[in-house]
């Protein structure tokens, strides 16, 4: 039987932020075929470095892997934001720096997962939605920035990605600044078993 494990952070471990709505997972369990069954590994708060601590709790029977995970290491940056810079050259090489070595954890994160010898769908980490319209605008360039490392080890790897900037982009996708509400989760889950099962889901 097909079975879906959900890796990663709050993108899919949302349950706390739903206001009792269902969460990823519970949706994705809805939204499979009949005969696919759906688990969550993912836990609020982890980073690329924990993936691989997730990855000893596979639930037995595991087909296929859902991975999205990045959006805390990105907030991780924020510090370097504020921290001063000689002249913008200096100010964007710094922020290189930052997100070169993210996309050699997440590459690694990648690799653990693909060496389990299952199907893997990847994720990017979406823009979020804050208040501050100045800091939206500073928060979407940086995620760009991840993204971009993202997409470069989907495609070195020949894997199939969600882009959740495009999926959840409307206010009510978004519990607070940085969580997926239920309406957000929904489109999530819809989004990855649409990719997963190759089916065009109702």
């Amino acid at each position: 039987m097909p079975h879906v494990v959900l890796l990663g952070d709050s993108i899919f471990d949302n349950g706390a932020y739903t206001n009792g709505g269902p969460d990823v997972v519970t949706q994705l369990r809805r939204l499979l075929p009949a005969g696919w069954s759906a688990s969550l590994v993912a836990v609020d708060g982890h980073v690329t470095g924990d993936i691989a601590r997730q990855l000893t709790r596979l639930p037995a029977g595991a087909t296929h892997l859902a991975l999205s995970v990045g959006g805390n290491d990105a907030l991780s940056c924020l510090p370097v934001l504020d921290a001063p810079t000689a002249d913008v050259r200096q100010g964007i090489a710094t922020i290189a720096a930052v997100t070169t070595q993210f996309e050699i954890q997440y590459e690694a994160a990648v690799d653990a997962c693909l060496r389990k010898g299952l199907p893997l769908v990847i994720c990017t980490i979406y823009n979020g939605c804050f208040a501050d319209v100045a800091f939206q605008r500073i928060a979407t360039t940086i995620v760009a920035l991840f993204d971009d490392a993202i997409l470069r080890t989907a495609a070195a790897r020949g894997l199939p990605a969600v882009d959740l900037r495009a999926v959840c982009s409307e206010r009510a996708d978004y519990a607070n600044p940085i969580e997926p509400s239920s309406a957000g989760g929904e489109k999530i889950a819809r989004a990855l078993a649409t990719l997963v099962t190759g089916l065009t889901l109702a």
